[in-house]
């Protein structure tokens, strides 16, 4: 006897097998030929904008946990937004520039990059940008993720640039824009500029050194009613090759400090820092002998 026989189970024309790398390309190819994102943007035309800004993606490689999670994640808030009522379109964009990217060309350079100038190593980029930006939007528009895939954002669209360009012009005419000295971070083996983020502090400690600084200024009104003597206002650091090009020292309004008598003079520090300060100059010889505020 054949025991399934005797069961009553449903009738479907689901297959047992779910086959998803051959069912998945083919619900996204009928996706597309009905044109479901064109459509639901015709539908929401007049409604409420819900806009997502896209934080891009490198485009410098294959995508992986990182990216995916963070464009699903994008996916389900949009079409959230959608089955509530709102008008939610979706622009994908791709970060074209920086060291991701110029660090994957190099590989595939190697030795030949210190015969090319300057150009050709950015054309060489922009065409490594264009290839992979290219390959993400396939594995992206395979993970079901709906939007305006024909027209993204790309950094390295001159329409893009020009837009950036006419925006600082704006800064210029509002007199926002200045000119002054500023680091730029410098990587010694990949031969290029670093933006701030794509640097990585490690923790360390460094020994540090306690300097007084003579207040030459105003120094009578705080020490108005004590005896006669120099003030030093004290501070510390861990980096003491500045102190020859430092100019002055700043107080925060909102603390309080203390006037501590030493030996020879007075020494003006923050109240919850006198302890430790004391220590660190090795000496108990002192008192408080007034308290300021910042």
């Amino acid at each position: 006897m054949e025991y399934k026989k005797t069961l009553s189970l449903p009738r479907t024309s689901f297959p047992m097998k779910a086959n998803l790398p051959q069912r998945e390309p083919e619900a996204i190819k009928r996706w597309e030929a009905l044109g479901v994102y064109r459509r639901l943007r015709e539908r929401a035309a007049g409604k409420e904008k819900y806009i997502l800004h896209d934080g891009p993606p490198y485009a410098n490689g294959h995508i992986h946990m990182g990216t995916a999670f963070n464009k699903i994640l994008k996916d389900i808030i949009v079409k959230s937004r959608s089955l509530e009522g709102f008008d939610a379109p979706y622009v994908p964009g791709w970060d074209c520039h920086g060291l991701p990217i110029e660090l994957q060309v190099d590989r595939s350079l190697g030795k030949k990059k210190r015969s090319m100038s300057t150009a050709e190593f950015r054309k060489e980029c922009r065409a490594y940008a264009g290839r992979f930006l290219d390959v993400q939007r396939d594995e992206f528009r395979r993970l079901g993720v709906l939007g305006d895939w024909k027209a993204p954002y790309l950094t390295m669209n001159y329409s893009y640039q020009a837009a950036i360009v006419r925006e600082l012009g704006r800064f210029f005419e509002a007199g926002s824009v200045y000119r002054g000295y500023k680091p730029v971070h410098w990587c010694m083996s990949c031969r290029t500029a670093l933006a701030e983020a794509e640097v990585e502090y490690e923790d360390k400690s460094s020994p540090s050194i306690t300097v007084r600084f003579p207040v030459v200024s105003g120094a009578e009104k705080i020490l108005e009613g004590l005896a006669e003597g120099p003030l030093f206002a004290v501070i510390w650091t861990t980096t003491p090759w500045t102190i020859p090009a430092n100019l002055a020292i700043a107080v925060h309004p909102d603390l309080v400090y203390a006037v501590v008598a030493v030996e020879g003079g007075y020494y003006l520090a923050a109240d919850e820092l006198v302890k430790p300060l004391l220590k660190s100059i090795g000496t108990s010889d002192c008192r408080v002998v007034r308290k300021i505020s910042g």
